[in-house]
């Protein structure tokens, strides 16, 4: 075994240590990614996608169904505003800064649903090329990277409560790991309703790219549904209605957080220099706006609706 193999395994064993909250795990694997060669990177995204599914899902187990449905119904409205707006002020600002069309959308809607996973489906309909794909992962990643270590600390700064930091996390932060790495930061509370509208949210993918392929004119309708939402939804009615369960339950949420952290970990050991200097200046000032769109209106919004 080489040494860089050697290296990842033993920062994914220290990232599952109790004392290693996600932000460290995520700076962990940003540090090796731009100081040791990626010895599986093929391996290491198949990984990240069924290890953070993993993980949510096994989330569930923590939660109550009952509540968590009441939380998803409070926010649905601000959900349809929210995706809409920000597609449209997204393809707006792609226009102006001449960002290419594919490239446009893809940042646009991985901005306004769940970040990566919106990006891998609505480019499943409209078949952009690498290039396209890697530049909008590459300014979701780098944004997603910074509300990890961003959001906590102004939510703490402004006071938020966690019922309001769980619903402006689960809006404003691009991809599920940070978000559910963020809120797990915060408090308990945040965490269950960060997911739950996070989830609510990844739903959107699917009337998105129903859209999406009738706007691009594709033939292939092909669209990718987020099954594992439906296991996370099925868990918490386990955890809520078979008391049985919460012997073994608390024991699954916490193996869920353990592999959180590996998931931002090895999320952070993607994002290279090659990654970064990929994504070109304009597209990425386009990530930004929008980002900062979404952040602040919906912290207005959250201030004024959840006092």
């Amino acid at each position: 075994m080489n040494a860089p193999r050697i290296i990842y395994i033993a920062a994914i064993a220290v990232c599952a240590l109790p004392f290693i909250d996600t932000p460290i795990a995520l700076l962990l694997g940003i540090f090796l990614a731009q100081t040791v060669h990626h010895p599986f990177p093929t391996f290491s995204k198949k990984l990240t996608r069924i290890l953070l599914q993993a993980s949510v899902v096994g989330l569930g187990f923590g939660m109550n169904a009952i509540e968590a449905f009441e939380v998803g119904k409070q926010g649905l409205l601000f959900t349809v505003f929210s995706i809409v707006t920000t597609i449209t002020l997204g393809l707006f600002l792609g226009r102006k800064l001449m960002v290419e069309r594919n490239t446009s959308y893809l940042i646009s809607t991985g901005t306004a649903i769940c970040g990566g996973s919106a990006i891998a489906a609505i480019a499943s309909v409209i078949k952009p090329n690498e290039k396209q794909i890697s530049t909008a992962l590459g300014t979701i990643f780098i944004l997603n990277s910074l509300a990890l270590f961003l959001f906590p600390w102004i939510g703490h700064l402004l006071h938020l409560t966690q019922h309001q930091f769980g619903v402006w996390a689960a809006i404003a932060i691009h991809d599920t790991s940070s978000v559910v790495g963020a809120a797990q930061k915060y408090g308990a509370e945040a965490l269950q309703i960060a997911t739950t509208i996070k989830l609510e949210r990844a739903l959107w993918i699917i009337p998105i790219s129903i859209i999406t392929a009738f706007a691009f004119k594709r033939e292939s309708k092909k669209v990718q549904i987020p099954y594992f939402i439906f296991l996370f939804v099925l868990a918490m009615i386990i955890n809520t209605f078979i008391p049985s369960i919460h012997e073994v339950s608390s024991v699954i949420v916490m193996l869920s957080k353990v592999g959180l952290k590996i998931t931002l970990f090895l999320i952070g050991s993607g994002l290279t220099k090659d990654l970064v200097v990929s994504v070109g200046v304009k597209p990425f000032v386009q990530g930004v706006v929008l980002w900062c769109f979404i952040s602040v209106i919906s912290l207005v919004v959250i201030f004024n609706t959840l006092l």
